[in-house]
């Protein structure tokens, strides 16, 4: 196995500024600060076209979760509610379950950062596991995240996160390990249990 990316980037996508601004920001924040950590690897593995599936773009998909050291998760309520996104997650958490047999995690490999609140709860998937980093604050008013010391110490726990994953997977990963057999798992059902319709009487 070849470590390629030091991040893959999960997410939905959005049609407008808020969404497309916010995604653009973390990655060039991420990129910036992740760069000093690597070798020759990609900083992040971003998905521009999340086309619906398909067996080229899973294995693509598939592939790059096993070529990257952790994952990002921009969580908002759309992310829960669309397939591919809820796929990905459950695609690293096996990837996750993996390399527990080759090294003692020095945390979860899915790190969340919350864009957007959900209006009733975090899920548990979100909420449970390890960190998470909350910035739902960020406005179309924030400017650019790394330069903007309110969000800068955040910014800083997730890329020391995943450079310490990064050390640890160069000394433990097995020879020989091969990422063109891992592939995506089924889509997982919904995380909240949908509630029996309600009429009025």
């Amino acid at each position: 196995m070849t470590i390629r990316h030091g991040c893959f980037f999960s997410y939905a996508h959005g049609q407008h500024a808020y969404m497309s601004k916010f995604k653009n920001d973390l990655i060039d924040a991420l990129k910036c600060y992740l760069e000093p950590h690597f070798d020759n690897e990609n900083e992040l593995f971003v998905d521009s076209e999340q086309l619906g599936g398909g067996d080229d773009l899973d294995e693509k998909i598939a592939r790059a979760m096993c070529e990257s050291v952790c994952m990002i998760v921009i969580y908002t309520p759309k992310y829960e509610a669309h397939a591919y996104t809820r796929r990905e997650f459950a695609a690293m958490q096996l990837i996750e379950d993996e390399r527990k047999k080759w090294y003692t995690l020095p945390s979860h490999l899915i790190i969340p950062v919350i864009m957007t609140q959900h209006p009733l709860s975090l899920p548990p998937q979100i909420s449970g596991p390890g960190m998470y980093v909350d910035f739902s604050r960020y406005t179309l008013a924030s400017g650019d995240l790394k330069t903007n010391p309110e969000f800068l110490p955040d910014i800083k726990k997730i890329v020391l996160r995943i450079a310490q994953h990064y050390h640890y997977l160069k000394q433990c990963t097995p020879p020989g390990h091969d990422c063109g057999r891992f592939v995506m798992p089924d889509i997982p059902p919904e995380w909240r249990a949908v509630p029996p319709p309600h009429f009025p009487r």
